[in-house]
This record gives structure tokens, sequence and C-alpha cells, in this order.
């Protein structure tokens, strides 16, 4: 992954005439995927080639975001993508006594006492991760009040610019992934019906329980990691949310486009974009592709009419 130094020159160089807010985001503005392409991969080598193809197969429906490349940027992603698109609360966010999670699980398990923030707090790890959460809470309800798409855009522009707020909502997610692995641990240790992926999840030989799970792969989430594709399968399934991937390096297979998980997929996904399984973006409906879905709809109104 490139420094944060390097990111600001390359976003500075990119947008040299937006707003300093703009140019310290986690997320980058708007940009067309042909255009980028074409910039980041020159050159005709098998690789340049390929994944060249990938993007030219989703230039028309997609534009891009570049997401700040560190190992937090599956969780900005989809946190971005969360936070500019859901339409309505989660049923868990609900739950009144969410901001009593981190304290029920320290009793319960004592896992709080292994977790690391990236940067320094007076209050104990269990308080901060309830104020983590508290903030999930906010900004999940205020992203769903907006009254306007300007209005969600630029509480998402406050939100990711790197800050302290920025990571304890990431850190809010991680928590989120911690107990929804405990729950569905606890399921398959009763012979529950769990997702497929929890099989995977736990039949590593360093995450056979939540404990191990935290010990050996969440708590490095951010630091000296990211998340593996069985954990992009947890993170959607915490979120109760299906997050789709292109990835570009598995053009002309199968797997080209991923669902995590991939035994549910919502009508809305999450779009992400990855051209290595390490480092993702997001991708959001191009304004030719929306203007082309308008006239297809109004085609089929026609029709049935």
């Amino acid at each position: 992954y490139r420094g944060e130094e390097e990111i600001q020159k390359e976003l500075c160089a990119l947008f040299p005439s937006a707003a300093v807010g703009e140019t310290q985001s986690s997320v980058s503005a708007a940009e067309d995927l042909q255009t980028y392409s074409e910039r980041e991969w020159k050159g005709n080598t098998t690789k340049s080639l390929l994944i060249r193809k990938g993007y030219e197969a989703i230039a028309s429906e997609f534009n891009l975001r570049k997401v700040r490349g560190d190992n937090y940027c599956a969780l900005r992603a989809v946190l971005f993508q969360v936070l500019s698109q859901s339409k309505q609360l989660p049923a868990w966010l609900h739950d009144s006594d969410i901001s009593k999670w981190p304290k029920e699980m320290h009793s319960d398990q004592d896992f709080i006492t292994e977790w690391q923030f990236p940067f320094e707090t007076s209050k104990s790890k269990v308080q901060h991760l309830e104020q983590c959460l508290e903030l999930l809470t906010n900004k999940w309800q205020e992203a769903v009040q907006s009254k306007s798409l300007e209005e969600r855009k630029r509480m998402c522009q406050q939100v990711f610019r790197g800050h302290d707020e920025e990571y304890e909502l990431l850190e809010a997610l991680k928590f989120l992934m911690l107990r929804t692995a405990v729950q569905l641990h606890s399921d398959m240790e009763k012979g529950s019906d769990v997702p497929e992926f929890c099989w995977l999840l736990f039949a590593r030989d360093s995450s056979k329980c939540p404990k191990t799970f935290l010990t050996n792969h969440l708590r490095h989430v951010g630091f000296s990691g990211g998340l593996e594709q069985v954990e992009m399968c947890l993170l959607g399934y915490s979120l109760q949310e299906t997050i789709r991937v292109v990835r570009l390096y598995k053009c002309d297979t199968e797997e080209f486009i991923t669902y995590y998980p991939n035994d549910h997929k919502n009508a809305s996904p999450l779009c992400l974009l990855t051209e290595d399984d390490r480092h993702y973006n997001v991708l959001f409906m191009s304004f030719r592709w929306f203007q082309y879905l308008l006239v297809l709809s109004s085609v089929v109104i026609i029709l049935i009419v």
C-alpha cells in the first residue's frame, strides 16, 4: 500500500481546482473509468491488457471514486457506500441497547482487552467502542434522513476526511464483525443453520474460534493487513448488505463479479472494484447508464400499457 503523503500528492495533481477539504478526502471525487484505466494501465503487458479489458467491460455502467490506499480501504469503501446509498436503517440498528454491546461482550468473552485503535484515547476500550457504535448509529440515521442528495454528499464529505471520527466508524464496523462472528460460531456449535462462509471462516488454523479470529486477523485490519475474501462475506452479513465486487484481474472468468456473501443478493448491492483483492475502490452508477435505465423502464411501461 502507498503512503498517505503519496496519495495526497496524487489527489492534488488529479483535482487541482478542488477545495482543500475535498483534496484531503479519503474518498476522491468521481472519475470516468475509461480515463482512469488508460492513465493507470499503460503498456501492453498481459496484466495491463487484462485489467484494461475489465475496466472497458464496465465503463459504460459505472464511474469511480478512489479510496485511500491503506489497510482500512475495504471497510472505508463499504462505509462510504452505506452512508451514500442507504434508504433505511437495518433492523439491528433499531436496537436501543446497541451501545451496550461492547460491555456485554467484554463481560461474557473478555475479548475487548485485545482491541487496538489507530489513535490514543483516554477512555477505556469498552467506552471507546461504545462511542464508536453510537457514532455509527447517528451517522447512519443522518444519512437516511437526508432531505436531498446534496445534503447527503456534504455529510459524506465531512465524514471521510481522515480524522478520528472516520476511524471510529471503521472500528465500529470491525466490532460488528466480531459480534456477528461470535453469534455465528455459537450457532455452529449448536448445530443450527449458518451461512456457507462460516465454515470457511472457522476452518482456518488461525481462526478456529472468535477469539483466534480476533487475535490473528480482525485486530490487525487497518494496521498490518486488510480484509480477506471470507471476511468480506462476514462484513456484508454483519451489515445485512450484499457487497458486489468487480474483480478486474478475474476478467473473462466466472469470478469477475463476486458477491459477499454469495448466498444472498440484495436488489441494491454495495458496488466496489478491486484490481487485486487487496485494495478496493468505490463504484457508482454513471449518469449515462442512469439515463439508459430510465429510457428502458419507459419502454417497458409503454409495452405493458
